[in-house]
């Protein structure tokens, strides 16, 4: 019988309180209730407790900590099929001599395979929505309806100015939004996603923002990624990347850029006045060398700035925890400031502010009720998170990872319960993950 009501129980709630203000976490002990897909209740234990009558499941959250789950604001998921493929070199010998040469022998079931084994991850590691560009994505749009996690998927089009591919890059963007838009119970959401100022022509750009507009979604698009990038497009264009977008009326507010990384300062302007957000890969633009982005620089403009992952390709994992830490270590060393991008603001970019990166913030990135049961349990009671601080935010970014994640509720579905899957099989996943690149290598 399928659960309608679960009580969670007696546990430490840790909150990001309001996208607004970006060093607000709470934390309070009390009871959370969930009824079909929606949070209902939230009793502080001072407060008069939840009653356990008619509750179909209850869940014991002694010992451990209950938060919004993780969003990550940017991945290629069938890529985990490359973990290892290509390590310690730069982006264009990466891209060019290594990952498009293997990609031209995916099709959909690899893709279906490889999102699969990401979304595996992403689920024991405490992520619930992920923001994702790639190819044959109806295949991983069937891998999210089956999981039961949340995506957000866009087709990566890359036309090179040839009319012909540009054509069909754009019927297979739009056939997604049409197949797919809003599917899996909502838990679906599909975007644009030309691939970057470098790969998509004016044309594509351009058709691209009168779509987008059209069929009401957003748009999801590499900038500024590497010093090289940006040196193209001013040389091409006579402006930096944000210059020439903003030129042809482009950047919006549903615009997500992902890395943001070499960003002048009259871009940064553009990005804060066209409310465009950013997705940071901190691991993926230090393994590539690509840079650091000005992370501080942006929060302190109130621009919206999430975390990403990228791929598997080219980070080397999807765990969002470590992913949180990087993110804060970084803007510390890079402005020479330890009161850099504190633990507060890594919880904020990776629960609240992705939802609002992802237009998804009135739904999704806060423990309110009203908003969808996207939720992780943390089990504190691990020696890695022994003695637990008394600020418990800077103990889960600087001390936690994917691996404390005991259960992950999306959607009001429990996904994994003490570290046990319940909609996939894992074992069977990892052997096809491993067939699939066999092949694909040959």
């Amino acid at each position: 019988m399928e659960t309608k009501n679960i009580l969670i129980h007696d546990t430490i709630i840790l909150n990001p309180k309001s996208e607004k203000n970006s060093t607000a976490v709470e934390s309070f002990k009390g009871d959370l209730l969930i009824e079909n897909d929606k949070i209902v209740e939230i009793a502080r234990k001072d407060q008069e407790s939840i009653s356990k009558d008619n509750i179909d499941k209850i869940i014991n959250g002694e010992n451990k900590i209950l938060m919004p789950g993780l969003i990550n604001t940017h991945t290629h998921i069938s890529m985990n099929l490359f973990r290892g493929l290509a390590d310690d070199m730069e982006l264009d010998d990466w891209l060019n001599n290594h990952i498009w040469p293997t990609e031209a022998g995916l099709n959909g079931e690899y893709c279906y395979i490889g999102a699969l084994s990401a979304i595996v991850e992403m689920i024991k590691s405490g992520t619930t929505t992920f923001n994702d560009m790639y190819f044959y994505m109806e295949d991983v749009a069937k891998a999210v309806e089956e999981s039961g996690i949340r995506g957000c998927l866009s087709y990566g089009m890359i036309d090179f100015a040839d009319e012909e591919k540009r054509q069909k890059e754009l019927k297979e963007n739009i056939d997604l939004i049409k197949n797919c838009n809003n599917t899996a119970e909502g838990r679906i959401k599909t975007f644009f996603g030309p691939h970057a100022t470098s790969t998509a022509s004016k044309e594509l750009l351009e058709k691209v923002r009168k779509e987008a507009d059209r069929y009401k979604v957003g748009i999801h698009i590499h900038m500024n990624e590497t010093k090289k990038e940006v040196e193209t497009i001013v040389e091409s264009e006579g402006k930096t990347p944000f210059e020439y977008l903003d030129d042809l009326g482009f950047l919006k507010d549903d615009v997500i850029a992902a890395h943001g990384v070499w960003l002048s300062k009259e871009e940064i302007n553009i990005i804060k006045n066209r409310d465009v957000k950013i997705s940071h890969n901190p691991c993926s633009n230090m393994k590539l060398s690509s840079g650091i982005s000005p992370v501080q620089e942006m929060i302190d403009k109130r621009i919206t700035v999430g975390i990403g992952t990228d791929s598997v390709a080219s980070n080397n994992n999807l765990d969002m925890f470590e992913e949180m830490k990087f993110a804060s270590l970084l803007q510390k060393v890079s402005t020479m400031n330890p009161k850099a991008l504190t633990s507060n603001q890594a919880i904020q970019m990776s629960t609240i502010n992705g939802a609002k990166a992802l237009n998804l913030n009135k739904e999704i990135g806060s423990i309110e009720v009203g908003k969808k049961a996207d939720l992780i349990l943390l089990d504190k009671n691990t020696i890695n998170l022994t003695p637990m601080s008394d600020v418990i935010s800077s103990n889960l970014v600087y001390a936690a990872n994917g691996s404390n994640v005991n259960t992950t509720i999306c959607n009001g579905k429990i996904l994994m319960e003490n570290r046990k899957l319940t909609t996939l099989n894992e074992n069977e996943i990892i052997e096809k993950a491993n067939k699939a690149i066999k092949e694909l290598k040959n």
